[in-house]
């Protein structure tokens, strides 16, 4: 492990990157628990001071991935499942991602969530700690997973359940409290084999960087959004970058609320809403209200929801989306999907 970190360690104009192969191998040791806490540690801060890149990632995936467990699932799900790679730093603000995910599933369009306990540098609200609070029981193995997600096209586990190396780093990773290339990296782990990847990014820069990884990973279909805190969710107040990457070829558009009546001026976008507080919305929203209480969340839901349906092919166009979304809502079939996936978790347990 030493000569990994002598490589990127050797000050701003000295450290060099390693090759896909290097990469892979420091992965390797790092995920076997051959490589000690403070190797890792400072390999961590080592390549936060100059910086990953592409090769570096993908061997850190492919190795990672070596000892992950993997879901059982059937072919014809993994072809039509998208993996939702929220950020494991956890957010702040709404996750619109856990109704509309729950509104694709009820329309029979597998989504996939996955995320681990709250990670440096944020410590945010995890997609998990919301799941909990809405009384959705963690199916407890791997197959009463791939089960739940079979029947109701709605999954969710916690990553480091079924992954040795997220485990193994946790403690080192709280301890240190920086970003560090772990937290791209297990965003591409693709835990549910699924065809499609659908994820967010700060800034244009931040994609061109870690598209090139995509070429040697298995989703035919890769969406990067430019949203909220770096995650998956369009904002309403604000247009937004999407980026659609197939066969190498990477494509963009923007997307603006105005341009569907969704727009909601930011001043009503709350940047820090409580655990029960996010539940309490994820329910209103999915029992069909739409109180001027909840327009900011509201029209966040219905967007992404149609933003989606028109990238994953449901509907032509993403106002088509929005307005199947809308009659979902209206007609509480989000809220009865949720309670069809808390009775099915709780059969599992």
């Amino acid at each position: 492990m030493q000569q990994f970190i002598k490589e990127i360690a050797r000050g701003k104009r000295g450290s060099t990157d390693l090759t896909y192969e290097q990469a892979k191998e420091a992965a390797r040791l790092i995920a076997s628990g051959q490589a000690t806490d403070a190797q890792i540690a400072a390999f961590f801060i080592a390549e936060r001071i100059k910086t990953e890149n592409a090769d570096e990632l993908l061997g850190f995936v492919h190795a990672f991935r070596e000892k992950t467990k993997e879901i059982p699932l059937s072919q014809p799900l993994k072809d039509k499942s998208i993996d939702f790679a929220s950020p494991y730093a956890g957010r702040n603000s709404f996750f619109a991602t856990i109704p509309v995910s729950i509104l694709l599933a009820e329309r029979g369009v597998p989504a996939f969530l996955h995320c681990t306990e709250a990670l440096p540098p944020k410590f945010g609200t995890t997609i998990e700690d919301v799941l909990h609070s809405l009384q959705i029981p963690q199916a407890q193995t791997i197959e009463n997973i791939g089960h739940v997600f079979e029947t109701l096209k709605i999954g969710f586990v916690n990553a480091e359940t079924i992954s040795y190396p997220l485990s193994r780093i946790k403690k080192i990773r709280h301890e240190i409290g920086v970003r560090t290339l772990i937290n791209t990296v297990e965003k591409l782990l693709n835990l549910s084999n699924a065809s499609s990847l659908m994820m967010g990014a700060f800034h244009r820069t931040a994609i061109n960087k870690i598209v090139p990884i995509f070429a040697s990973l298995p989703f035919k279909h890769v969406y990067v959004v430019q949203g909220i805190e770096g995650s998956e969710d369009v904002p309403v107040h604000r247009s937004s970058f999407v980026f659609t990457i197939s066969e190498g070829e990477m494509e963009s558009f923007i997307v603006n609320p105005k341009e569907y009546g969704l727009f909601v001026e930011e001043e009503h976008f709350e940047k820090k809403i409580s655990v029960e507080k996010q539940a309490e919305y994820v329910m209103r929203i999915l029992e069909g209200e739409s109180s001027s209480e909840l327009t900011y969340v509201y029209n966040q839901v219905v967007l992404n929801a149609g933003l989606r349906y028109y990238l994953f092919g449901y509907e032509a166009s993403i106002e088509k989306g929005v307005d199947y979304a809308k009659r979902q809502l209206a007609e509480g079939l989000g809220w009865k999907h949720l309670q069809k996936w808390k009775t099915q978790a709780i059969s599992e347990e």
